[in-house]
């Protein structure tokens, strides 16, 4: 059997493509909807068993097929670096269609309905991710968006060069192209250049480069671990990152969470902010912050409290959203002022206090919480 070039073509684009998105993932140079890649790992590996006996002997199945293995790796790899939050209804749609998919093809056998439904869940899928980007381009950042739309371009010409004519043929093709194009498109089709999409200023395809500011931060290790440090300049009062984790009520909390585990902000009196699995995860505490949360009626936000150089680490005073005065941590943050533990902001000095109240750093529901115990 001959081997189809445009075959190859497809191959290459969709394995280059996650091979770069993993290792931006790695990085932490890609800031990924945990909730979409869930939704695909099972999806993909669904759509490449249906479409291989809807399209049996067909080239681009296996395009599919190693796709839904390599959708796969990258999901594993997201799971180790975050914690998982339970699916928005939206997510739980996409996900129960694909189990859908699964029950029509295993148990009934009917393969056709069972890939036609898959590709109607595709774009549900992608909808996580849409969210994602329009609150924050850079959060993908990646030249995969533009590779995985070039490779699904090459693979709708191996189906339109192939014997078959069908829905069945082109529908999930011509879906996923759609879905990766509009990506690639909101996050700038200069991102398809590595060098730009790293960060570089070199190089050409300046297209939609207005959005494509170079990625602010660089993830680095301390003798605390992981940490954020800023790879430009923010000036004093300058928004660094919005936090956007899911909020839940205090009743679903986790138990026994602690260190790096306990990556939950409380915002209210009854609600936290979970892990996000994004770069706002990553951020220390010092007692001696240049940066610090900002609540308004849009998000939560990390502002710069002062100038903060290229390749300062970005940190801030976890006491300024803190309530209970039984809870404590351990600070090693190594700063000159120091306090050697991390309490209730209510325990901070009188000083700290008034400082971080005229900076409006403050949780507002802390406030609530004064006029309570008072």
């Amino acid at each position: 059997m001959t081997v189809e070039p445009w075959f190859i073509v497809a191959m290459m684009l969709s394995l280059s493509g996650y091979g770069i998105y993993l290792a931006g993932l790695r990085r932490h140079l890609v800031e990924p909807s945990r909730a979409s890649w869930l939704i695909w790992a099972v999806a993909t590996g669904v759509e490449a068993a249906t479409y291989a006996a809807v399209n049996p002997g067909e080239m681009q199945g296996l395009i599919f097929a190693v796709s839904a293995m390599a959708c796969l790796v990258v999901t594993l790899a997201m799971w180790r670096r975050s914690r998982w939050t339970r699916p928005s209804p939206t997510e739980t749609t996409c996900m129960a269609a694909s189990l859908a998919a699964v029950i029509l093809w295993l148990p009934l056998k009917e393969t056709f309905w069972a890939h036609m439904l898959v590709v109607a869940a595709v774009p549900l899928g992608f909808w996580p991710t849409w969210v994602s980007v329009w609150e924050d381009r850079g959060r993908e950042r990646s030249p995969a968006w533009g590779l995985w739309t070039l490779g699904d371009l090459a693979t709708l010409i191996v189906a339109t060069r192939s014997a078959g004519s069908g829905i069945g043929e082109y529908a999930y093709v011509m879906v996923e192209l759609l879905c990766h194009a509009s990506v690639w498109f909101m996050v700038g089709l200069a991102t398809i250049n590595p060098l730009r999409s790293f960060g570089r200023r070199e190089g050409g395809l300046r297209v939609l480069d207005a959005y494509l500011p170079a990625n602010p931060f660089a993830v680095g290790e301390t003798h605390l671990g992981k940490a954020v440090f800023a790879a430009e300049g923010f000036a004093e009062g300058q928004t660094i990152v919005r936090f956007s984790g899911r909020t839940v009520p205090a009743s679903r909390l986790p138990r026994g969470l602690s260190g790096a585990a306990d990556r939950f902000l409380q915002i209210a009196r009854d609600r936290y902010m979970g892990p996000s699995g994004r770069i706002d995860d990553l951020i220390n505490h010092s007692c001696s912050p240049n940066a610090g949360l900002r609540f308004t009626d849009g998000g939560v936000f990390l502002i710069a409290l002062r100038g903060i150089v290229p390749g300062e680490e970005i940190a801030w005073d976890y006491s300024t959203t803190l309530a209970d005065r039984d809870w404590s941590m351990v600070c090693a943050c190594g700063s000159p002022d120091c306090r050697g533990v991390v309490r209730a902001f209510a325990l901070l000095p009188a000083a700290a206090q008034a400082r971080y109240r005229t900076l409006d750093v403050v949780a507002p529901y802390l406030d609530e919480v004064a006029v309570r115990a008072a």
